[in-house]
């Protein structure tokens, strides 16, 4: 759709009536892959619907709707979605369930382990201590423990919050009334047309940090062995040579603010911030531009890791500063073009705050909060300074001046990863 056609509009793009595909005749759903599904009667649909038990449903139409609509959008369909939903958040928390369960276990087993070494350990000593003794050391050796610090971070993250929002979302299943459909479904409808929007430039951050990623695993691989392939769940290499390493940066070697953010950990620090660098930067990327996310991350990545050297020792590595920093722009920015994103939409946003904010307080000797926080708020000032508040339901227009300073950051970037991939293959 071009540019006359939206500015006539009073509806955000996600809202407008064109923003799904032109329906077939007759009736049937679209899964998310966009593969097509014809139903021969209504009746089928609703059985779809009603069956549909991992979200393959992403889209429907039938006769008198010109375009597909989402199942909530549909007349009559409420029982079905009731019923669906009801078996996902089922399903959804009996799972999540599992995992806590288990997750505990194991830092329940961690920590008594700790514990109770810690306790015999006091024990032998020649001159026996008192029993609020014995106990405080013990739980002073578990709070300072590496191993159950990891522990209670991955119980955090991969248990405990799972389990939280499964429960919510089971809970908010009352509300799945015929008005309460109609109250949540801009929102999905929201996602839904996010989700179906291309993002080149995110994809490209995308490829630059996997490319980094495996040169990293290459430079392992070329100093141990194939069988080093093993350990990518360990600290990978390249931190010295490309890293945020704060003495190296402080005798000048700035460039390490811009090649560290392309640098990871391991698999699974890598894998949780390019699922939110694929979400977060489709959402810059689409509603505030093009331009925006390149500059907005490069700023909030060197804000990031400045705060992280003047506040953290130890050597820094990872794209959680710029991330942090799209997400703080994202935050301000639909705050001051509210007709852009629905009010739950934004809401998301400050929860993943508040969550960031919780995981780097429990692992605070494992995760950078300086840059984290550098970050977040180089983003919220980025999108302040640039974008004036708007009650216009459009998505703002580049000017010339974006597009040149944007594709100036975005080149700036590439060459920072191919220097980061050059200096660690050297190293």
């Amino acid at each position: 759709m071009n540019e006359a056609i939206q500015e006539n509009s009073d509806s955000p793009v996600w809202a407008r009536e064109d923003a799904f595909p032109a329906a077939p005749p007759g009736y049937g759903w679209m899964d998310p892959s966009g593969t097509r599904h014809p139903c021969d009667s209504p009746e089928k649909l609703t059985t779809a619907i009603r069956e549909d038990r991992d979200g393959s449903v992403n889209l429907v139409w039938s006769p008198g709707h010109p375009r597909m609509i989402l199942p909530e959008e549909l007349e009559g369909m409420g029982d079905a979605l009731r019923f669906a939903r009801d078996r996902w958040t089922r399903d959804d928390l009996e799972g999540a369930s599992y995992k806590l369960r288990w997750f505990g276990i194991v830092l329940g087993a961690l920590g008594a382990y700790t514990f109770i070494g810690a306790w015999i350990t006091l024990g032998r000593q020649a001159t026996q201590p008192g029993l609020f003794e014995k106990l405080t050391f013990a739980g002073r050796t578990v709070l300072a423990s590496t191993q159950c610090g990891l522990a209670l971070l991955m119980f955090v993250i991969f248990a405990f919050i799972p389990w939280y929002q499964a429960r919510k979302r089971r809970a908010e299943l009352g509300n799945w009334t015929e008005a309460g459909i109609a109250e949540f479904a801009p929102t999905i409808r929201f996602e839904t047309w996010l989700e179906a929007q291309k993002a080149p430039l995110t994809r490209l951050f995308l490829v630059l940090v996997l490319l980094v990623a495996l040169a990293q695993i290459g430079c392992r691989v070329k100093t141990e062995g194939l069988g080093s392939l093993m350990s990518i769940f360990q600290n990978w290499d390249g931190t010295e040579a490309a890293g945020l390493v704060k003495p190296k940066y402080f005798q000048g070697e700035w460039w390490r603010l811009f090649t560290a953010p392309f640098l990871h950990g391991n698999l699974v620090h890598l894998l949780m911030n390019a699922a939110a660098l694929a979400y977060l930067g489709k959402r810059v990327e689409v509603f505030a531009r093009w331009p925006h996310l390149s500059m907005a991350f490069l700023f909030s990545a060197a804000v990031g890791g400045a705060a992280s050297a003047r506040f953290i020792a130890l050597p820094s590595v990872g794209a959680s500063g710029g991330l942090m920093g799209w997400l703080g722009f994202l935050l301000v920015f639909e705050t001051l073009h509210k007709s852009l994103v629905p009010r739950r939409a934004r809401r998301r946003l400050a929860a993943g705050v508040f969550l960031t904010a919780l995981i780097g307080l429990i692992g605070y000797r494992y995760i950078d909060n300086a840059a984290h926080a550098g970050g977040l708020l180089a983003g919220m000032l980025y999108a302040a300074i640039v974008f004036p508040p708007s009650s216009s339901p459009h998505r703002p227009r580049t000017t010339i001046t974006d597009r040149v300073a944007g594709s100036a950051a975005t080149v700036f970037l590439v060459a920072a990863a191919g220097f980061a991939v050059v200096k660690i293959l050297a190293g």
